[in-house]
């Protein structure tokens, strides 16, 4: 229940204590979709093409899952900010309407993805083989969607705030409850594919009840209250979250553009390939989605600051939360080759699927230690209240580097090249990344530490 101090000049435990529950909670979140996976592969008989359903599924939870980001990491920088200027009034109408946000966007996502199950399935990578497992798990989990998109959402409001224990906590509660509830519906009860979407739908409740009952109780700084919501909020919101929600959402993108291009340079494989490339997918999020904790976890520190004109605090925590997450990339790199085989035996026991599922770990890899500028210095901008430059930077490596990279190269060089298009995006991105930093983050100090208090009713972050 103890919330970090921002502003403590003790710059790099600050950072730390932020990055390191949000790092762990993302590493448990991905757990989620691995732990299903794992299970799902090991069905008897038809663990290879249950697989492949649930793999077609992927990128459609990725998406639902984005909107949550779009409220969550959109609204957490300007709640930090106002926090950062003494104005717990304005934060706590932020979180109000966010909250709003949050149930507003599950319930009409729940209805278009339900109201077209089948369109969006097979236009996802869906075969006739393995439509029956995708739909069974697709459709469970869009049913308990509201759960997941407000917990995850809210849950960045209790880190904003200086809680990233409990934000970790929050996380852990649902994957534990996941973990111990799969192998209960999926085998015991023998509901198959279905056992595991419930179990997710369940485990995801259980932290969404978690994150209500923490932002109400009594003793947290800022108290969760439901209030008439403000368009001008709701607007800076969404701004801000576009850039997180792209990043995400785009995910998704990618995943149906790789799964439609197996399928068609796949031949009689394309199953085979789609499997191959869940889990490859799988293996990669083990590593960027705890990077993606380091880099929005550690926002707090750079919105409070930017909020409280804290120049010097801030440059220090930025230098931190770029050297943390190239650590972690660098040790992630070197343990990947001794992990990559032990990790695809989780899913199956195929002999050429594993061989190729190692194979694609290992390209995916090339990029992964330079990608972890473009995480670091994305997510600060949008720290810093500077969604257009994130969403640049963003959009540009997922619908421009990796996406014509992945419809091009297989097109000559057959669908193996299909894998090359993650590293090529990775590297390209970073250095762009990179450039674009340097040159605009001096420009962004200097303007904040020039700029006077603002009026009633203005963020740093923009007027609301």
């Amino acid at each position: 229940m103890k919330a970090l101090d921002l502003s403590d000049n003790r710059v790099f435990a600050t950072v730390v204590k932020l990055a390191v529950p949000a790092m762990v909670a993302q590493f448990v979140n991905v757990l989620y979709s691995i732990v299903d996976r794992i299970f799902v592969g090991n069905i008897a008989e038809i663990g290879d093409i249950a697989l492949a359903g649930v793999g077609v599924c992927a990128p459609i939870t990725t998406l639902i899952s984005s909107f949550a980001f779009l409220v969550g990491t959109g609204g957490a920088p300007i709640f930090s900010m106002a926090l950062g200027e003494g104005d717990e009034k304005r934060a706590q109408k932020i979180l109000s309407c966010a909250a709003i946000m949050l149930v507003a966007i599950a319930l009409a996502v729940t209805a278009i993805v339900c109201g077209a199950l089948k369109p969006i399935l097979m236009t996802f990578g869906a075969s006739e083989n393995s439509y029956g497992y995708a739909r069974d798990y697709l459709l469970i989990y869009t049913l308990g969607s509201v759960f997941s998109i407000t917990a995850t959402g809210l849950n960045q409001f209790i880190i904003a705030e200086g809680y990233s224990g409990m934000g970790m906590l929050t996380i852990l509660i649902g994957a534990v409850a996941n973990i111990a509830l799969d192998p209960l519906f999926i085998f015991t009860f023998d509901m198959g594919v279905a056992g595991a979407a419930i179990a997710t739908v369940l485990s995801q409740t259980l932290s969404f009840l978690f994150v209500v009952v923490f932002l109400t109780r009594k003793g947290v700084k800022c108290r969760l209250a439901i209030r008439k919501p403000s368009a001008k909020i709701v607007g800076r919101i969404a701004v801000m979250g576009i850039s997180p929600f792209a990043i995400m959402a785009t995910d998704s993108v990618i995943i149906i553009a790789v799964n439609m291009v197996l399928q068609r340079y796949g031949g009689a494989d394309g199953d085979n390939w789609i499997t191959v490339s869940t889990i490859v997918q799988a293996f990669l999020s083990l590593i960027t989605m705890p990077m993606l904790g380091i880099s929005t976890g550690t926002q707090p520190v750079l919105s409070f600051n930017y909020g409280a004109r804290n120049i010097e605090l801030i440059k220090r925590a930025e230098v931190r939360i770029v050297g943390m997450c190239l650590a972690f990339t660098t040790i992630m790199f070197a343990l990947s080759f001794a992990l990559a085989r032990p990790f695809a035996t989780l899913f199956t026991d195929n002999p050429d699927l594993l061989d190729k599922s190692v194979w694609g770990a290992r390209i995916y890899m090339i990029g992964i230690i330079p990608l972890a500028l473009q995480y670091a210095f994305v997510d600060g901008f949008t720290g810093l209240g500077q969604p257009r430059f994130a969403i640049v930077l963003s959009l540009t490596r997922k619908l421009v580097l990796y996406t014509v990279s992945v419809i091009v190269l297989p097109m000559f060089l057959g669908v193996e090249a299909a894998f090359y298009a993650e590293p090529i995006a990775d590297i390209g991105a970073a250095v762009l990344s990179t450039i674009t930093f340097a040159i605009v983050f001096p420009k962004i100090m200097k303007k904040r530490a020039s700029s006077g208090v603002p009026d009633a009713g203005t963020s740093a972050g923009g007027e609301i």
